[in-house]
């Protein structure tokens, strides 16, 4: 018997076969971590759900208990208000014929000038 070796009593007294077995170990298997996906690309957004639900956690009065599903809609909300205003925002520069959107050409979309 090799020392330190893993055993345990068969059960079969003196007289069975083998006093002593050796417990067979399992082959050890090496677990492939999934890759992580953020709740961001899975609602397929650009706008990050994580950040903004800690952020609605540490503003909300319910003990910081809020929906799943909760931040990903405000994400997607806020990048469709950002896309509007940039798309708009881009048309006034193109008409002005310059490349940068300033924060004049924001006002003039905002205010409708």
């Amino acid at each position: 018997m090799a020392f330190g070796a893993r055993v345990e009593r068969d059960g079969r007294g003196k007289e069975g076969r083998g006093f002593w077995r050796r417990r067979r170990r399992r082959p050890i298997r090496t677990r492939t971590r999934k890759k992580l996906v953020s709740r961001s690309s899975r609602a397929g957004l650009q706008f990050p759900a994580g950040r903004i639900h800690r952020q609605l956690k540490s503003r909300i009065s319910a003990n910081g208990r809020v929906g799943a599903t909760a931040a990903v809609y405000s994400a997607a909300i806020l990048e469709y208000l950002t896309a509007e205003v940039l798309e708009l925002a881009g048309n006034a520069s193109k008409d002005l014929m310059v490349k940068r959107i300033t924060p004049c050409h924001l006002h003039s979309w905002i205010c409708g000038t």
